[in-house]
């Protein structure tokens, strides 16, 4: 191991496979470790570069090796599957991870803390809450409609009249029924209650993280969107400019450019799906508001409606969020609704 600079771990629950190799990408080792085994192997290693894809407990690792004194990168899956040889197998993938940490021109996925995981982890908890809620209210609707008791549209106008269509169901069906019907009732209230817990929760600490409390300043993002996005990135430094954060959420057109000439198609929807959502809803509730107020309206807004569809603003709008909310992670300042008429009272001046 001494002449090995790098090495390249294929992550797994139990057994890891690791290739070494040294300042020239010459193979000095392979090795197949247990969970164990790997982390006496890297108490005793010397310094070197520890690559890995950026996949399940990867951050785990991350810091891990950190704490060890080792250099980390992380690598996209996508990224290192260009660079397997031959069949796919764990010891190949190995080889592939080595061979992409290499590239002077690769991206790298910076390690998140501990704290940024766990607050990922309650938004991912209460992502999976909101949809068992809406799975529960439509088996609901659908189960009284097939009976004749239709319920009225919106979530709080079940809510109301499920009393009442639950007493009304008794007078004529089984019991067991009834009963059933009773229980995903009281299930569907339990959802309720823990989904506003883990929001409670969400949003202290969106107000309890001064980044977070920043980015709540921009029109369209909410305490949990800032919240999430606070723990998904940590350093916005990351990024050379917005744009590429914007690009990073799958906000920009996907581009086929051939010949000299651009061709620009419907957005790419890469990046983080949970993240990208958030900002589109954020987006719309800003461009419902416009549409709602005329007035007050942004005239950058009203371009957008008058030449595109309302989708298509939505999008540009949350594509504009997303550059706004680098820069006001980048240069740790809040958002100024009339910093461009400012700006533009001083050029003409």
């Amino acid at each position: 191991m001494s002449n090995a600079t790098l090495i390249g771990i294929d992550l797994a629950k139990n057994v890891f496979h690791m290739h070494a190799v040294d300042n020239k990408g010459n193979q000095i080792k392979a090795l197949k470790l247990s969970r164990l085994k790997l982390r006496e192997y890297l108490h005793r290693s010397e310094t070197v570069i520890v690559a890995m894809e950026a996949c399940a407990s990867s951050h785990f690792w991350g810091r891990l090796c950190i704490s060890l004194g080792h250099e980390v990168r992380l690598i996209s899956p996508q990224f290192v599957k260009p660079f397997v040889k031959s069949n796919k197998n764990d010891r190949n993938d190995a080889r592939a991870i080595c061979e992409a940490a290499l590239r002077p021109d690769m991206h790298f996925v910076p390690v998140k803390t501990v704290e940024q995981q766990a607050v990922l982890s309650l938004h991912r908890i209460r992502e999976v809450l909101t949809g068992q809620r809406t799975a529960t209210i439509n088996q609901l609707r659908g189960l009284l409609c097939e009976f004749g008791l239709p319920a009225p549209v919106g979530r709080s106008g079940l809510y109301k009249i499920l009393p009442a269509l639950l007493e009304e169901l008794s007078e004529f069906s089984p019991g067991f029924l009834v009963t059933c019907i009773s229980q995903q009732w009281e299930h569907l209230q339990q959802l309720e209650q823990h989904i506003n817990d883990v929001t409670h929760q969400i949003e202290t600490h969106a107000r309890q993280s001064d980044v977070a409390r920043r980015l709540q300043t921009i029109p369209g993002i909410g305490p949990i969107t800032a919240s999430a996005l606070d723990a998904s990135i940590g350093n916005a430094r990351q990024f050379r400019a917005g744009r590429q954060l914007a690009a990073w959420l799958g906000l920009v057109p996907r581009q086929h450019s051939t010949g000299g000439k651009p061709v620009l198609l419907r957005t790419n929807k890469r990046g983080d799906c949970y993240l990208r959502q958030l900002f589109v809803h954020g987006a719309r509730a800003v461009i419902s508001a416009a549409q709602r107020n005329e007035g007050k309206r942004d005239k950058t807004i009203t371009g957008w409606l008058s030449r595109k569809h309302i989708n298509v603003a939505v999008v540009a709008m949350a594509n504009r969020n997303a550059r706004i909310a680098w820069a006001v992670i980048a240069y740790e300042r809040t958002y100024d609704t009339q910093f461009r008429e400012q700006l533009a009272d001083r050029l003409l001046a």
